[in-house]
């Protein structure tokens, strides 16, 4: 390689906002963890909440604990690209830390529902990818809440409810990816986010290299 040649990989290009949606059990959280563990340029992004911390938590890593007060003053002065209020406690995604990063090429996981996904790509639609994860059915979706154990059965009943109402929001979404096995799953959304990061138009360093050969 001689000094003057540069790699593809190597060119500056803006960052990209990452949502995954699912409906409960259909394998968002275990595909968003295997993102963060295979993908090092590709960060969780960090929710403001009025609710109190819990014990474990970490301000920052977690959320950004915040009180109501200080959360009302964000949303009056559009410092949130999304929120919602949410069983008494409020939630938003800030502005600030994510435009910072999306200009130094850090990629951004979010982990929101169909209503904030139409909220965050009404606001930012050029740096949005939206992919949604099915199940493959909605018996295996039942199999898997009723595998946790950890719920009643009217609770699952409420859950596969809100399921299919959250799955009629498909076609809102980029990428619709059906979860039958983890594995294939990941490595399709992970090909999606690949994929999504060689768009020409995230491409910034692009110019000024197409100029240079062009000189050359």
């Amino acid at each position: 390689m001689t000094q003057d040649h540069v790699s593809n990989d190597a060119l500056h290009r803006r960052g990209l906002m990452f949502i995954l949606s699912s409906p409960s059990g259909a394998g968002k959280t275990t595909i968003a963890r295997k993102l963060l563990e295979a993908e090092p340029e590709l960060g969780l992004s960090v929710s403001a909440t009025t609710r109190p911390i819990r014990p474990g938590e970490i301000d920052g890593r977690d959320y950004h604990f915040i009180s109501q007060a200080e959360f009302d003053r964000m949303v009056d002065t559009n410092e949130f690209y999304e929120w919602a209020h949410v069983f008494g406690n409020s939630y938003g995604t800030p502005k600030g830390q994510i435009r910072t990063g999306l200009k130094l090429g850090q990629d951004f996981l979010f982990d929101i529902d169909w209503q904030g996904t139409q909220q965050l790509h009404q606001k930012a639609e050029a740096d949005v990818v939206r992919v949604f994860i099915l199940p493959p059915s909605l018996d295996e979706l039942r199999r898997r809440l009723e595998g946790r154990g950890t719920d009643s059965q009217e609770v699952i009943g409420a859950r596969m409810a809100r399921a299919q109402a959250e799955i009629s929001h498909w076609d809102a979404y980029d990428y619709v990816v059906v979860n039958d096995d983890v594995e294939t799953c990941f490595e399709k959304v992970r090909q999606i986010l690949a994929a999504e990061r060689m768009r020409r138009k995230r491409q910034t360093g692009l110019i000024d290299f197409v100029r240079q050969l062009t000189r050359d």
